[in-house]
């Protein structure tokens, strides 16, 4: 398709107000520029028409209908239109401008969001489209592309383009599928009324998609997507993130039941579902159908998280007005949306009260394919030959007499009776063989809250059986259900659940004193399984034996889970250094263990002593181990100074600075050394005998 403007915009000031500053986005639709608005000098968004569309009175009226229901919308969430015009061939929207980024871009960075933050999010993506749908708007078209997210954590629902008042859905064509693929609900698809609870169904899809950072359903092509929603169900978000609490299971299988009947009936109620499950309020069961409202039923505000609202009715089709030539050349629409926001009230309503009508079925609108945008197929038969009429058949002479007789005949009739019989024949045995059945969906495995809400979301009804105990299963999931998945059953039958209790538990027997094969064989006899062998030295306890095992005997465990099992080594390496080299050799030749004995010139310990062993002192070790002990040849030989004459503080500053220990013998007053002994060589760290006092 053509995306170009019928003249470069940049610069341009539309209508003497609106100047065009740089580009934004491109859309299937339109293209969006940054803009200023010269008469009240503020930043505005402006969306103009692609030239190609401007030429199309469908796609005109769409544009214009998209401004004017919009401009009904006053709130936070929403995106604000201020103007809508044409200049020239040039037909515009003056919207506000969000600066920040779209919740798209968001997801891009971060993959997926934490349940907060999504909840957060959806919050208030639902407040803007709760003030849509109370206006009588359906937004048809969300996604993540269409959330903006503000710079100051503000969340605007934006591009309403596809949004119709539920009682002007004729502006839509007929026989096409309207949507993004990914977030199409089962209605849209099937062509099937929509309303308010399309918007829930993709705003389920796209919770769905903020919890596990991806989309539920893929395919190869848009269509195959699209009819994954008509036949799969959404699976729960916990199937991708483990961990993620049941509630937010229920919360997407509650707003994505293919059955929209089975969905809350507009935002505000799938939000105030939302709240209650933030306060741990149980989802409230959502009405089956809109019942008409009463005097007094609507009232406005927000009810409490947890109360069970029926849907607000829509507006009726506003008056038709006349239009005004938008784009020199081209007629108005027939008729336009002005935007009343509500029907005048009847008579004797009090004050203050807004009537509610019933909710209107919306016609899809065509589209224009793209990454993330609108899906749209044509779902009518062609209108005519690809070659033209017919035509015209020749005349054949007088004919009708025989056509009278055959249509006033009873062979007719016959033939009438006949056809109807067999119509009434097939429809019936078609009711009787598939038509009042259905397959029983695969929830084994799934908590017990998600596959409650996936069988009461695909018509069932739902009991619970006592929790049984199961080995494979975990505590409080599916481990089957009556009737089996797969099987064939009659649509609302009654499916049993039976939810597991855990593993079974066994008491860890005694075995401890016993042989290791023994010990074993006794877990195996008692149920459990024995696990992990552990060697541990024991001065006490022969090697081979069970010391102790993990958990203790006595304690209730889990069947299929090990149990932990310590065996004495038998005694351990004693504690070699600092005894002589015979200790060492003595207990190895006892034990069956060799020694590998090396000598080392650099310690200063006695000649023959044990300075350093390879296995450390307590640990375990096997007969005909190696352990390696280092022997000491004794500390190096140093030669003594000659002391004699000295005063006796130097001489014993002198040697113990040359590793001597100093002993003095005073015979006399004097502080002087007249002898010491040895007088030649010693061993570094040996005594120096001082005589002192003559």
């Amino acid at each position: 398709m053509d995306t170009t403007l019928a003249r470069p915009p940049i610069g341009q000031v539309l209508d003497g107000r609106y100047r065009v500053e740089s580009l934004i986005a491109r859309g299937g639709m339109a293209t969006v520029y940054l803009g200023t608005d010269t008469r009240l000098d503020r930043t505005v968004a402006l969306k103009i028409m692609h030239a190609e569309l401007a030429n199309d009175e469908d796609f005109v009226r769409r544009f214009v209908g998209e401004a004017r229901s919009v401009a009904r919308l006053s709130h936070p969430n929403v995106v604000t239109v201020f103007d809508q015009g044409a200049d020239g061939r040039t037909l515009y929207l003056a919207m506000e401008h969000v600066p920040g980024r779209t919740l798209r871009d968001l997801l891009n960075e971060r993959g997926q969001l934490s349940p907060r933050e999504a909840l957060d999010i959806m919050d208030g993506v639902l407040a803007g489209l709760a003030a849509a749908h109370d206006a009588g708007m359906a937004h048809r078209d969300i996604k993540p592309e269409n959330v903006l997210l503000t710079d100051t954590h503000a969340v605007k629902v934006a591009d309403f383009g596809l949004a119709r008042l539920h009682a002007g859905a004729s502006q839509t064509k007929s026989g096409m599928i309207i949507g993004t693929a990914a977030y199409l609900a089962p209605e849209q698809v099937s062509g099937a009324r929509t309303d308010a609870r399309t918007d829930v169904y993709a705003a389920g899809v796209m919770l769905f998609e903020l919890l596990t950072g991806r989309q539920p359903h893929t395919g190869d092509t848009p269509l195959a997507v699209a009819y994954k929603h008509v036949n799969e169900v959404v699976p729960p978000p916990s199937g991708s993130v483990p961990g993620l609490p049941p509630a937010l299971d229920a919360l997407v299988a509650l707003a994505t039941s293919r059955d929209p009947e089975l969905r809350p009936g507009d935002a505000g109620q799938f939000l105030r579902a939302i709240t209650g499950v933030r306060h741990g309020l149980p989802l409230g069961s959502f009405p089956v159908s809109p019942a008409a409202s009463g005097p007094g039923s609507a009232t406005s505000g927000t009810p409490q998280a947890g109360l069970v609202i029926p849907p607000r009715g829509w507006p009726e089709q506003p008056p038709a007005r006349p239009g005004q030539d938008l784009v020199p050349g081209m007629a108005p629409p027939a008729r336009q949306s002005y935007g009343a926001p509500y029907p005048a009230p009847p008579p004797g309503a009090p004050a203050g009260q807004v009537p509610v009508a019933a909710t209107q079925q919306f016609q899809p609108d065509p589209y224009r394919p793209g990454s993330q945008h609108t899906l749209i197929v044509s779902g009518g038969p062609g209108i005519g030959s690809p070659y033209g009429p017919p035509p015209p058949a020749r005349y054949r002479g007088p004919s009708e007499p025989r056509l009278q007789r055959l249509l006033f005949s009873r062979r007719l009739a016959y033939l009438s009776a006949g056809v109807a019989a067999v119509l009434v024949i097939a429809v019936l045995a078609w009711w009787l063989t598939a038509g009042q059945y259905t397959k029983v969906p695969q929830v084994a495995g799934m908590t017990t809250a998600t596959a409650q809400a996936e069988l009461r979301s695909a018509g069932f009804t739902v009991t619970t059986a006592k929790a049984q105990l199961d080995n494979r299963v975990a505590q409080g999931q599916v481990i089957r259900s009556s009737p089996a998945a797969g099987a064939q059953v009659q649509k609302g039958a009654s499916i049993t659940l039976f939810p597991s209790a855990g593993p079974h538990k066994i008491s860890v027997p005694q075995v401890t004193g016993l042989v290791l094969a023994a010990a074993q064989a006794a877990l195996r006899h008692a149920g459990l399984t024995p696990g992990t062998v552990h060697n541990e030295p024991s001065a006490t306890i022969p090697p081979g034996i069970v010391v102790s095992t993990a958990p203790a005997a006595g304690v209730s465990w889990p069947q299929p889970q090990p149990v932990t099992l310590v065996v004495s080594a038998g005694p351990p390496v004693p504690n070699f250094v600092g005894q002589p080299q015979q200790v060492a050799e003595q207990w190895a030749q006892a034990n069956g263990v060799s020694l590998d004995e090396v000598t080392t010139t650099k310690s200063d310990a006695p000649p023959q002593t044990v300075v350093r062993q390879s296995v450390p002192a307590g640990s375990a070790f096997t007969k005909g181990q190696v352990i390696i002990i280092t022997i000491s040849a004794g500390p190096p030989m140093v030669a003594v100074p000659n002391v004699d004459g000295m005063h006796v503080s130097k001489a014993i500053h002198l040697l113990e600075k040359l590793g001597f220990t100093v002993t003095v013998n005073t015979v006399g007053p004097l502080q002087t050394v007249f002898n010491y002994s040895p007088n030649n060589q010693a061993p570094k760290g040996s005594a120096i005998t001082l005589w002192v006092g003559l």
